[in-house]
């Protein structure tokens, strides 16, 4: 058994002071107030894990190269592609094990990877089919945080159902029974789980989501209405929005999650709503690509479930995307104060929408997963412990363990050198 000494603690949605968490064979056993006997101690704030639910690893090499000439949505898109043309399953492991690791050092102790990145440059399988999926899963285990591979079916590059051409063509596998091959292809592992995602209605024909979700809908993810074109295709070609049309496939029925959720009609916050959906805000990405500001206190008030993601990783931090979904709905409404501190700690530590529904959460029978933040940094010196959230950076976390394990110590990963890896992967 292993006890660590916490002198603050997020228990049960509240801050907690002096607390002793004990831990065997890598899940909390119990929780004390005071010491007992020897153990390890965290100084400042001890948050649960938290969960990155939507990432895009290779979008990291992205960061600070798609500002020039102002740029647009489009001039960002064509960067990625380009990025996208030149990896391979090597350079794949490479970058996405220096980007998962990275996450690690930022406070995330899972991910939830939306992988549509699958074939050769020409469009062809691998030897391996899923030889790029399996690079994520290496890539995790090696940066030492909890993997869902969100495998996702990419068929067409419009609603009107054009066909995928140039780099996208490594994106597709030609229709569903292929797909669905392949996923059942790919190989488990002890940090990884497998779910599916459509990567949204513009990449798949609308005929064939009813069979996906009846094959692949237990845990399943879409880019939902992230930018209003494509909100109006799709009322163009099927009549109805986004939501609406996933909604008669039956897609939401089993929890499913948004992602980004951007542009919704009240309609289409009601059925997410209903359904206990979750929705997924990535606020970094949402207003780095300037996409907008998402409806979260009305999903949240209707009854959908609030996660968070780093998407594109133009930044890879907890606390800023946590206070991205404050800080957004101020701007839209010009009012303070739409979530409680104990909101932003759930939404951040929101592991069910990936289908780890054992973590996110400092009690006895859960995972093992603590992220210490210094309270003492010019960031949060003088905050309140339980506002300190709204204060503290990625830069202010200073040990993270898994599963019991630690993965990073004193502000460094324990097994890798974060920042050579990156620059070496992504140059």
């Amino acid at each position: 058994m292993t006890v660590y000494h916490a002198d603050y603690a997020w228990i049960g949605g509240a801050l907690a002071r002096d607390v002793s968490i004990e831990v065997r064979h890598g899940r909390f056993t119990a929780m004390n107030h005071g010491r007992s006997g020897d153990g390890i101690a965290l100084r400042g704030l001890v948050l649960p894990g938290l969960a990155n639910a939507h990432s895009h690893a290779f979008h990291r090499a992205l960061r600070g190269r798609t500002h020039g000439e102002r740029g647009t949505f489009w001039t960002w898109r064509k960067q990625m592609y380009a990025a996208a043309e030149r990896l391979d399953p090597d350079s794949f492991l490479a970058l996405a094990r220096a980007v998962f690791a990275e996450m690690a050092m930022a406070g995330y102790t899972a991910v939830g990877e939306f992988h549509y990145l699958h074939h050769g440059p020409d469009g062809h399988p691998y030897a391996d089919p899923n030889a790029m999926g399996h690079a994520l899963i290496e890539a995790a285990a090696e940066a030492g945080i909890r993997l869902t591979l969100l495998d996702t079916l990419y068929l067409q590059s419009g609603v009107d159902g054009k066909p995928l051409e140039g780099v996208q063509r490594r994106f597709g596998d030609g229709d569903l029974d292929r797909y669905s091959e392949r996923v059942r292809q790919l190989r488990p592992h002890p940090q990884a789980r497998i779910g599916a995602a459509l990567h949204s209605v513009r990449a798949v024909p609308a005929e064939t989501m009813a069979a996906f979700v009846e094959r692949h809908g237990e845990l399943a993810h879409i880019h939902l209405s992230e930018q209003r074109a494509e909100n109006e295709q799709c009322r163009a070609v099927h009549g109805c929005t986004p939501a609406e049309l996933l909604d008669d496939c039956g897609f939401w029925q089993g929890g499913s999650t948004a992602v980004h959720a951007t542009h919704l009609t009240g309609d289409d916050i009601r059925v997410l709503g209903e359904n206990r959906s979750f929705a997924c805000f990535c606020p970094t990405t949402e207003r780095d690509l300037a996409d907008g500001i998402g409806p979260a206190r009305r999903l949240a008030d209707a009854g959908a479930r609030l996660c968070l993601g780093t998407d594109s990783h133009a930044v890879i931090d907890p606390f800023e995307e946590l206070r991205g979904l404050e800080m957004n709905e101020r701007l839209a409404t010009e009012r303070r104060g739409h979530f409680t501190p104990a909101e932003l700690v759930a939404a951040a530590a929101g592991h069910a929408s990936i289908g780890w529904d054992d973590a996110g959460e400092i009690a006895a029978g859960k995972r093992a997963d603590l992220v210490c933040v210094r309270l003492d940094s010019v960031r949060t010196a003088g905050s309140d412990p339980a506002g300190a959230i709204l204060a503290a950076t990625a830069a202010d976390v200073t040990d993270v363990i898994v599963d019991g394990r630690q993965v990073v110590a004193g502000g460094r990963h324990t097994t890798i050198d974060v920042p050579r890896a990156l620059a070496e992967a992504i140059g």
